[in-house]
């Protein structure tokens, strides 16, 4: 099914990448976004949809000092996120505290809680673990995997274990899955490699060609879907890792980013570089099929996993992020800096 947009846009002063649900805001649905300029001044956008569900309205604006590659919420807390940034010449990650009074104030400024500066090479990603409080971090370079203690009270983090993939192996990213906090899965250009972090090993992995995102199901144990440069999108049952349960077709051009549902079983969003996002409907057995009950399905939608196609950005995209507290609402944000909140309401049942 292929559709326009019908989302509620905002729009970012200059290029982005990333946005982030802020999980902790359980009185809101909120996002949280940062732009990647070169030569300007980048900012932190805190984007509140309003009550009525009619506009987004920025709730913060702060400035931050390099380039935005990576930025990630804290789960426990709404006032904290995570960022990774270049300063044109080399990479860094930290962790920032808005501050409390920032609605209050004429220009109001992050609070750096902590820098993570034991990386040599590209970082790429910070991971906070996504169930619940937890005073661990995980960061990720292009070798190297990072366990870090977290201590926001005293500014402090500090390099727990550190473990390197080896030479062979070149890490672009990663996820934690929410199910078992001491498994987490990093993604490199020739497969999905598994760690234990009580030993810092691989436990298992999957050999997979160009992986770019990898995204556990957060309603079902087991199951990882990956985004794929060219071949699109697959969903695994970790028990069975050697073919795939479902395969997706992805995008006309490389699969980006992909997302599962928080709340409904199947449901998954992927974005790519042919400037389009996707919402699919993948089950992954029988019984699934039987308990969707939630999804609005024809005789035509069953055979066809794409549910709709949001068609209407002018560039890459990059960024998606479901919300938490609204399981039926998504963000996403294209590369000119457009964050898109849309509505996956018309499929859903009304019960």
């Amino acid at each position: 099914m292929q559709g326009g947009s019908s989302g509620i846009g905002y729009g970012l002063k200059y290029q982005a990448r990333c946005i982030s649900d802020v999980k902790a805001d359980t009185d809101h649905t909120s996002f949280i976004t940062g732009t990647l300029s070169l030569r300007e001044e980048n900012e932190v956008h805190l984007i509140r949809l309003s009550s009525g569900g009619t506009e987004l309205i920025c709730e913060g604006l702060f400035s931050h000092p390099n380039e935005i590659w990576d930025l990630a919420s804290c789960p426990f807390d709404q006032r904290i996120f995570s960022t990774v940034f270049s300063t044109g010449e080399s990479y860094g990650a930290a962790i920032w505290q808005i501050p409390e009074l920032y609605g209050q104030l004429n220009s109001p400024q992050l609070e750096r809680i902590a820098l993570l500066d034991a990386h040599v090479g590209k970082i790429n990603c910070v991971l906070w673990w996504p169930s619940g409080r937890h005073d661990k971090l995980i960061s990720i370079d292009d070798e190297n995997l990072l366990l870090w203690s977290l201590d926001c009270s005293k500014k402090a983090a500090q390099v727990q274990s550190k473990e390197s993939a080896g030479m062979l192996h070149y890490l672009s990213s990663g996820a934690w899955d929410p199910h078992d906090v001491n498994a987490v899965a990093a993604t490199c250009e020739s497969s999905v490699q598994f760690w234990d972090l009580r030993t810092m090993k691989k436990a298992n992995s999957i050999e997979r060609a160009h992986i770019r995102k990898a995204n556990y199901d957060v309603k079902k144990k087991h199951m990882l879907v990956t985004a794929e440069d060219e071949s699109g999108i697959h969903v695994w049952d970790l028990r069975k890792p050697k073919i795939p349960v479902k395969e997706l077709p992805g995008h006309m051009h490389w699969t980006w980013a992909v997302t599962c549902n928080p709340e409904y079983d199947g449901l998954i969003l992927s974005a790519g570089t042919d400037s389009t996002v996707n919402l699919w409907l993948a089950p992954t057995s029988a019984s699934d099929e039987s308990t969707s009950g939630s999804i609005t399905e024809s005789p035509t939608q069953q055979a066809d996993p794409l549910l709709n196609s949001y068609s209407d950005y002018e560039d890459s995209v990059y960024g998606l992020a479901w919300s938490s507290r609204e399981p039926w609402i998504f963000a996403s944000l294209s590369y000119d800096g457009r964050v898109v909140v849309e509505s996956i309401k018309p499929f859903l049942s009304r019960k």
